[in-house]
């Protein structure tokens, strides 16, 4: 699953290298961390949140078919300063 979220946010970015995806074990579930480029923050989610809920949706379906609970979340870095 983590490698599919990589591909598909990459290709909807414009700073790929900076897209990093952390697989993380909340209460048997696994919380998929995304850390983006500020400026690409605002294309993953979307209008009105449109395509950050259709990536969800796409994750959901297929960790279903793989028996596991999986959820996507954005981790915005705290400027210094």
């Amino acid at each position: 699953m983590q490698a599919f979220l990589e591909y598909v946010v990459k290709g909807l970015v414009n700073h790929a290298d900076t897209v990093a995806v952390t697989p993380v074990e909340r209460q048997g579930m696994t919380v998929y961390e995304l850390r983006l480029h500020p400026e690409d923050i605002g294309r993953v989610i979307g209008r009105q949140g449109m395509t950050i809920n259709a990536i969800r949706s796409l994750l959901l379906a297929g960790s279903a078919k793989k028996g596991v609970r999986c959820t996507l979340e954005i981790v915005e870095e705290k400027s210094a300063a």
